[in-house]
């Protein structure tokens, strides 16, 4: 739905920075005349609340999130995936991660299909090279043929596009989409814009090594069985829907093109409730059931508290949205892969906004996890390194919690954080948080903090 936009902006954020480009304005520095410093309060988001769906929170406040810019890992969807996601769950509003979560599904069957076994072990040797090979394949047809004949082909799908992955088995680039909510409290489609981020250059360089297993096909071996670990409760319960809609996509689309290695896919669901506890609970489940590749989970500090648990049975495990910079390196096993970029790059783009729009006083409020710590810091380095002056930043995290209670924690929680932000003047401020971000918002507003609607 908001893939569409008036115009695209076409960028790349390096080790230096990040450049955008759009039309009318060759670069990110104001012009010698608009040099005034800005006055009026802007709102900020992240990809944990730029979505319809979070404007659903604040039907009660009408137009309180007019102006309120942010960004999200987003390629431009196309009108067909679009439907074809629709068909899966007609009530979707949003498509975030949506093609994150069909192109996790997409390479593990390619893998399991390019190394002749579903076994997790051949599936995790061959995940990368799937998407950094010679010749590039665009449907699921097409490089299922590819694998089957053997031939050295990288998967250029939904959201893994620009590139493939990196060593660690990340995006080595990405698109982000610069978002804006309008008087209705929803994503106007026509302001999206189009950053694109990373560096081709980082892609992995390393062959894949030769198929080692022993399934040449024909159904005679066990089914490829994915496990499906992604929010239905919890604080990203609301960014949970286009995920699970676009990976069991991905199943089907695999399935009706003849499945991996003679066998349909089979695919089970399971909810991570954006909690530890309940994440934990299903990946045992999912465990049980027997399933090679895990889908998730939705949230970075989920997904830190799993990692331990599947790799230890010796599963595949791929996030299509868990951002934290801190997985780059985590103790995975090799089993742990993304198809979402790390928060490093969406830092920058934030920053980058955040500087074009003028401001010089900066707030940024965050949740206090591997998500909202992460990002949040990310944040304040590029802004300090952009010239803002740490004097000019100040940044408030809260209790990061699975659930918040409208009253008590507005009142425990997001009013002192709105007194404080009120006292500080900032003309920016940035939210890093999921759905509890309605409360903040609305902390804000009370404190006499809102943003111009006009």
């Amino acid at each position: 739905m908001r893939a569409r936009s008036a115009k695209a902006i076409v960028g790349a954020i390096t080790a230096i920075g990040l450049l955008l480009t759009a039309s009318g304005c060759g670069s990110t520095a104001q012009s010698d005349g608009d040099t005034e410093t800005k006055s009026d309060i802007h709102f900020y988001g992240s990809d944990g609340n730029m979505a319809n769906s979070f404007g659903e929170a604040l039907k009660d406040s009408p137009a309180v999130l007019a102006g309120m810019k942010g960004t999200t890992p987003l390629t431009p969807l196309s009108e067909d995936f679009k439907r074809r996601v629709r068909s899966i769950d007609a009530s979707l509003t949003d498509f975030n991660y949506a093609g994150e979560a069909y192109d996790a599904v997409v390479v593990a069957a390619l893998a399991a299909e390019a190394g002749k076994s579903v076994e997790s072990a051949s599936i995790a040797k061959q995940l990368i090279g799937v998407t950094t090979g010679e010749n590039v394949c665009d449907t699921i047809a097409a490089c299922l043929t590819a694998a089957k004949s053997g031939k050295d082909f990288k998967y250029r799908g939904i959201s893994l596009r620009r590139s493939g992955f990196t060593d660690a088995g990340e995006p080595s680039s990405a698109m982000y989409g610069v978002l804006n909510f309008g008087r209705n409290n929803t994503i106007d489609e026509a302001k999206t814009e189009f950053v694109g981020a990373g560096d081709e250059k980082t892609e992995n360089k390393t062959a894949p090594p030769p198929a080692a297993g022993g399934n040449k096909g024909g159904g005679k071996g066990p089914a490829l069985k994915f496990g499906l670990l992604l929010p239905k409760t919890g604080a990203l319960a609301f960014q949970g829907p286009p995920m699970f809609a676009a990976a069991k996509l991905a199943v089907k689309e695999i399935n009706e093109a003849g499945g991996v290695l003679g066998q349909q896919v089979l695919v089970e669901e399971g909810d991570d409730g954006t909690n530890p506890d309940t994440a934990k609970a299903t990946v045992e489940r999912l465990i049980s059931a027997n399933v090679q590749v895990i889908i998730g989970a939705g949230a970075s500090g989920v997904s830190k508290a799993v990692i331990p648990r599947v790799a230890q049975a010796g599963k595949v495990m791929i996030s299509p949205s868990a951002t934290s910079d801190e997985l780059t390196k985590f103790d995975d096993k090799g089993l742990f892969f993304r198809t979402s970029p790390p928060d490093f790059l969406q830092a920058k783009a934030i920053a980058d906004i955040i500087m074009r729009d003028g401001h010089t006083k900066v707030a940024i409020i965050a949740r206090d996890d591997s998500y909202g710590s992460g990002l949040s810091e990310g944040v304040r380095s590029d802004l300090t390194a952009a010239g803002i002056k740490p004097p000019n930043m100040l940044v408030l995290k809260y209790e990061a919690k699975d659930t918040y209670d409208p009253k008590a924690d507005a009142t425990k929680l997001f009013t002192p954080i709105a007194g404080q932000i009120k006292s500080f003047g900032a003309t920016a401020i940035l939210l890093v948080g999921f759905d509890e971000s309605a409360l903040v918002i609305k902390a804000l507003v009370a404190a006499g903090i809102k943003a111009p609607t006009a």
